[in-house]
């Protein structure tokens, strides 16, 4: 019987840091009203000319691959996760691959915005434990400051978000001690329209017109933060625990619980929720802001990398957004 583990991790941002300070420079805001509601200090923006969605993935990918002492060669399939890909169509998936030498296999575009790494992560798991694939790349990436509206009038949105890409290698194991023991996926469209892009869209008149950016509720982000605020205090604790009663276990098992990078207000009132300490939630929006799909590998990533995450540990990762959609994965490391 085949189980999956993440051998692998990797993640890439942008050098060009954007602080609250700057931000105030182009907006009616300052450093402790986004800190208040956020806890964001700064997060980073692409270069033009230099990163695209695909480069930072590979990127992320590169350092991924060779921490799990793989070639791209060896690679046998990818999920790819993202909301603002370089082209309308093809998925920058696909770019990643060509930019990795990995001819001939299959890639998998995932849209599950701020959810969409563990649902990406759930796909991977099935696909190895089916015993279709040896070695998936599983990677979150997202350029999303050049939809946001930099003016007062945006400031509720522009705030929060920020560019990055993180990635993970997914490997078959005959091991169960160490694997990925559950993945919980959910959605509600109800919420569709409280935290979404209306254009470009397919079901116009046409796709793009003359006027089409004038109206702002077109290409930018529309969030009734009220409304998410208030789904995501809910969603956040009820998926974990069910993560933790599918595999009989309690919140006082988990090792570190990495959040999706939404709010720091968000990810407190869930630590306090779970009864957790400090030291047992992984928080790096201060420095990158919400990165949407990357921000869990981005995470993540990091708290292997600052010794976070050992052999034998419980790892939770856990994710709400636009949809709304929300899951959970349940790793013993």
């Amino acid at each position: 019987m085949y189980y999956s583990k993440i051998v692998g991790l990797g993640h890439y941002v942008p050098e060009n840091i954007i602080s609250n300070q700057y931000l105030e420079s182009i907006m009616d805001t300052n450093d402790a009203w986004i800190t208040e509601r956020t806890g964001i200090k700064e997060r980073r923006y692409f270069t033009y000319g230099k990163d695209t969605n695909a480069s930072m993935a590979t990127e992320a990918a590169k350092i991924a691959i060779e921490r799990a002492g793989l070639t791209p060669q060896e690679i046998d399939f990818i999920v790819y996760a993202t909301i603002t890909p370089d082209y309308y169509f093809p998925g920058p998936g696909f770019v990643l691959q060509r930019n990795l030498g990995m001819q001939n296999i299959g890639v998998l575009d995932i849209r599950d915005q701020c959810s969409g790494f563990v649902y990406a992560l759930s796909t991977a798991d099935q696909f190895i434990r089916s015993g279709m694939y040896k070695n998936i790349l599983v990677i979150g990436a997202e350029i999303q400051s050049t939809f946001l509206n930099h003016s007062t009038e945006g400031r509720g949105v522009a705030v929060i978000f920020g560019d990055g890409a993180g990635a993970a290698i997914v490997q078959a194991t005959t091991d169960p001690s160490h694997r990925i023991l559950s993945t919980h996926l959910h959605a509600d469209g109800t919420y569709a329209e409280d935290l979404y892009v209306k254009d470009p869209g397919s079901s116009r008149p046409k796709r793009f017109y003359d006027d089409l950016f004038d109206d702002k509720n077109t290409g930018e982000v529309i969030m009734n933060g009220n409304m998410v605020f208030k789904h995501a205090v809910v969603r956040f604790p009820e998926v974990i625990k069910e993560a933790l009663a599918q595999n009989s276990l309690s919140p006082e098992d988990i090792d570190l619980l990495v959040p999706h990078q939404a709010n720091l207000r968000i990810s407190e009132y869930v630590r306090q929720q779970m009864g957790l300490p400090e030291e047992k939630v992984m928080n790096n929006i201060q420095k990158y802001g919400n990165t949407t799909a990357a921000s869990i590998p981005i995470a993540l990533s990091e708290a292997w990398e600052m010794g976070k995450i050992k052999d034998g540990n419980l790892v939770c990762l856990a994710a709400f957004g636009s949809g709304f959609t929300w899951g959970s994965a349940l790793i013993r490391w």
